[in-house]
């Protein structure tokens, strides 16, 4: 019994050296350790040439991230130009089947880009269709995460901060939506005007039917955005 009970702490502590000293487990049997009876999840080949791990025989996430957002752009031109379809059709029939077509493009376009980002994560252009995806798609809290991570590749990407503050509005967060619109109106006025469509919009829906919102809220918000509408005006008359 006392030979059977040292046998067993014996190969114990022998795993448990193995398990602290890899390089050890290495030089036991490949990279498995102990004669190859199987390594630890993650471990990785050992040149023979050297120390330095080998790469795995398989698509390089650099390739493989560019070939999904090829093909994510690819699906989402189709979306685009399926939309100018629908919104031209001669009949209600014909817009419906359009704009089923233009959700199953989004869809996959949407896979595609996800699909890239798993491959190289910071991928800026990747996270800027995405979001204008959620955008489209009405998924606006997802849209607002999506554009956050935009702009914290690419701070003055003005596009990004113009469609985020669109998901703003979107989710009644009138106080981001005015900041961002105050920065557009800063440093691209353009966008800046085509934001104050948006909030109009935004106005007008909610005089109909405030969703909600609490009057003084919605009138608030409609006597900021008149005071900013006359001012840029003003703007836009004064000589360059």
């Amino acid at each position: 019994m006392r030979r059977i009970l040292s046998s067993c702490f014996a190969i114990i502590a022998a795993a448990a050296l193995l398990d602290a000293n890899p390089a050890l487990a290495q030089m036991q049997g490949g990279p498995g350790g102990m004669g190859g009876m199987g390594g630890r999840p993650g471990s990785q080949p050992i040149d023979p040439s050297g120390d330095q791990p080998t790469q795995a025989p398989s698509e390089k996430p650099d390739a493989a991230a560019k070939k999904a957002f090829t093909a994510g752009m690819k699906s989402l031109n189709k979306a685009k130009d399926l939309e100018a379809v629908a919104a031209s059709a001669p009949n209600a029939d014909k817009k419906a089947n359009a704009l089923e077509k233009v959700g199953d493009l989004y869809s996959r376009a949407l896979d595609q880009f996800t699909e890239a980002l798993s491959n190289k994560g910071d991928m800026v252009d990747a996270w800027d269709n995405v979001g204008y995806i959620h955008l489209r798609l009405g998924a606006y809290a997802e849209a607002v995460d999506d554009y956050n991570h935009v702009l914290v590749l690419k701070p003055e990407l003005l596009e990004a901060i113009e469609h985020r503050a669109e998901a703003y509005l979107a989710v009644d967060r009138l106080d981001d939506a005015k900041i961002a619109y105050m920065d557009l109106y800063n440093h691209e006025p353009k966008l800046a005007d085509q934001l104050m469509q948006g909030m109009q919009k935004w106005l007008s829906d909610h005089r109909a039917d405030a969703h909600g919102m609490r009057p003084a809220v919605v009138d608030a918000f409609g006597k900021w955005l008149s005071e900013r509408d006359d001012i840029a005006k003003q703007t836009a008359s004064l000589p360059h």
